[in-house]
């Protein structure tokens, strides 16, 4: 009895210790992927929804993300939600270069570089100047902070390189409410977001989600219309359009 209460006792430590690993090893996995806006949607999310097919092969239809593609290689899909400087610290100007806005400065663990790439042929959301939107933002792992949101001017194109001359701030929404669970492909945060007014043609959404509890940041950039859409989208697998 005694050998069989002490195999049992030693038996449960074990339990207990491989339990409490996981858990680490959970928590450290989930810390090391956060989150971008999945509407309208940013061009990783965009590109992951156009290119991973039911297999998990890569296989882009857009011309734009097989060229991301190509200069980034697949891992930019698979980690979509991961476009993060780890010591932005609410830096955004002057810190970030022109042209590495999307990328987050080329600072992030995983390449994001060709999302940088100046061109007209990215997936785009169309959408209504001057309407409401609820934006969606995935919270992939979840933390407080500002999201600073801006819009491009009139006038941008996408085919000159994206700077923070033409970026001005348009809000900023402090730990807004969730739906859904983190580390899902659904799980996001969501407000209401206002779209400037007088608008038409091409523009870009750029967002940067600064912690207060930590100098990592995160960096979104969604290609929009305004053509008096309702949040179709274009230019992905199965063409046509998609709505959120």
């Amino acid at each position: 009895m005694i050998r069989r209460s002490r195999t049992a006792a030693l038996l449960a430590a074990l339990a207990a210790t491989v339990s409490a690993l996981g858990l680490i090893l959970l928590g450290s996995g989930t810390a090391s992927a956060h989150g971008v806006a999945m509407f309208p949607g940013s061009r990783t999310y965009l590109c992951y929804k156009d290119a991973i097919t039911s297999s998990g092969a890569v296989d882009p239809t857009n011309p734009a993300c097989a060229a991301a593609i190509a200069q980034s290689g697949s891992s930019s899909l698979y980690n979509w939600f991961a476009v993060l400087d780890s010591n932005a610290g609410g830096k955004g100007q002057g810190y970030v270069p022109d042209g590495t806005i999307c990328s987050a400065g080329n600072k992030s663990p995983y390449d994001f570089s060709g999302y940088n790439l100046a061109r007209d042929d990215w997936p785009k959301t169309h959408l209504t100047s001057g309407s409401t939107i609820q934006l969606q933002y995935s919270n992939w792992a979840q933390h407080p902070g500002d999201f600073r949101v801006y819009f491009t001017k009139q006038g941008w194109s996408p085919t000159t390189p994206l700077a923070w001359s033409d970026l001005p701030l348009a809000s900023t929404v402090t730990n807004p409410p969730a739906s859904g669970s983190p580390g899902t492909d659904g799980g996001h945060y969501y407000w209401n977001q206002a779209l400037p007014s007088g608008r038409s043609g091409n523009a870009l959404m750029f967002i940067q989600w600064v912690r207060p509890d930590s100098n990592e940041n995160f960096f979104s950039c969604s290609d929009i219309v305004f053509d008096g859409g309702n949040g179709e989208v274009t230019v992905i697998r199965g063409s046509g359009g998609t709505t959120p």
